[in-house]
């Protein structure tokens, strides 16, 4: 029988000894002969009678279809089982053993992904470790992204932090498509950064995390991980997805590099974005970063800029949330969502805003303090409407992008 919708999400008990995968074949698809031929195929294979005296052994690695369920459009979902002995506990071995070569030629979406508890990695700080390191509890964090993306020097970086810090953010982040450039070297920006995030935590007694943007091939970028840390930085931000699982895990195990790392979802659409192929976008910002261990993962939000639904922000959120890992809504953030997105997920949430803040018409800091005051208002279950809300930094930013 193939698990209910809130069941796909869940781990495994830790030690167990398969790993559970459903697929969906589309209509038209013989989805029994397929889901056969990928537990056979991306398992032990076939054999030749010549190893007959190893029957038992090759059968131990092989996958097991346990369930097959036609769904009302003639399409099919099936559950595989694949023996977690054929692993050593990667995501890299992970992804090749349940959709590696079987995704050139067949047609089949991963829907759910059940894995042990115990398998991978879990964060080392997670969202109650960034909490504790900005000892902020009970509401949402807060989260800016420098804008404009590129084009910007360290000193223009430091700029903009200023502003920002003197208004209370929690957390910045360097846009993802700004890697290590001449024209604001990594360590630079960093070194210009630092000495705001010193005053301000002398100021007010909390600190304040600055995500620096990693870039470069394996080596390099975990040496520049290194170098960061090793100068106070702290907090990274990697785009998992193109520069691999293998390097989000080797950072987490690296105890030169122990700063909560977030992870962004860029490319993500590659391999989640067609309705019949690849991955569902739970499977892969939802289970796959949180057992990659990753401490905040970010994700569009369904009433953001960027066309995603529900279903998939439900489905990530709730595999992030059983590793206590961060969620974080983005792209198209403002403080007229706030209501919605603290409607549907509480405060367990960080809010992360590129142009929502960095645009408001007062300022950097009135950007800021517009998502305070919006998040006042909604724990005091006051409107965020318009016309509700007197001059200051919210209204100014209701007028600008609405909410309600």
């Amino acid at each position: 029988m193939m698990p209910a919708e809130d069941e796909r999400s869940k781990d495994l008990p830790a030690g167990h000894s398969w790993i559970e995968v459903d697929y969906r074949f589309p209509p038209g698809a013989d989805g029994a002969r397929q889901a056969q031929m990928l537990a056979v195929g991306q398992t032990a294979g076939s054999w030749h009678a010549r190893h007959s005296h190893r029957e038992k052994e090759l059968r131990s690695h092989l996958g097991e279809v346990r369930s097959l369920a036609l769904q009302e459009d003639g399409g099919t979902v099936a559950t595989i089982a694949f023996p977690r002995g054929n692993l050593d506990g990667s995501m890299g071995a992970l992804l090749t053993m349940i959709f590696g070569k079987y995704s050139l030629g067949g047609v089949a979406r991963i829907l759910a992904l059940r894995l042990p508890a115990d398998y991978g990695l879990r964060p080392r700080f997670g969202l109650p470790g960034l909490r504790q390191r900005l000892d902020v509890h009970g509401r949402p964090l807060i989260m800016a992204i420098f804008k404009p993306a590129l084009g910007l020097d360290a000193a223009g970086h430091a700029e903009i932090l200023a502003q920002a810090a003197m208004a209370g953010l929690d957390i910045i982040k360097d846009d993802e498509i700004l890697p290590d450039l001449a024209e604001a070297p990594v360590l630079e920006r960093w070194r210009a950064c630092a000495p705001i995030i010193e005053a301000r935590r002398d100021r007010s007694g909390r600190d304040l995390l600055y995500a620096v943007n990693l870039s470069g091939d394996a080596r390099s970028l975990q040496e520049q991980a290194r170098r960061l840390v090793a100068e106070g930085a702290n907090a990274l931000l990697l785009n998992v997805l193109t520069y691999g699982f293998a390097v989000l895990e080797a950072l987490v195990r690296d105890p030169e590099v122990a700063v909560p790392i977030f992870a962004h979802p860029a490319f993500a659409g590659a391999l989640c974005g067609a309705p019949e192929h690849g991955l569902a976008y739970g499977v892969v910002l939802g289970t796959l970063m949180a057992h990659a261990g990753a401490d905040a993962v970010l994700y569009p939000a369904h009433y953001g800029s960027l066309p995603f639904s529900a279903a998939d922000e439900t489905a990530i959120v709730a595999a992030l949330r059983a590793r206590a890992v961060a969620p974080v809504p983005s792209a198209g953030v403002h403080p007229g969502t706030l209501a919605q997105i603290l409607g549907d997920y509480g405060c367990e949430v960080i809010l992360n805003a590129g142009t929502g803040i960095m645009d408001h018409p007062d300022g950097i800091g009135p950007g800021v303090l517009a998502f305070f005051e919006a998040w006042e208002r909604w724990q005091q279950g006051e409107s965020l409407r318009l016309e509700a809300v007197p001059p200051g930094p919210l209204h100014r930013a209701l007028e600008k992008w609405g909410g309600g």
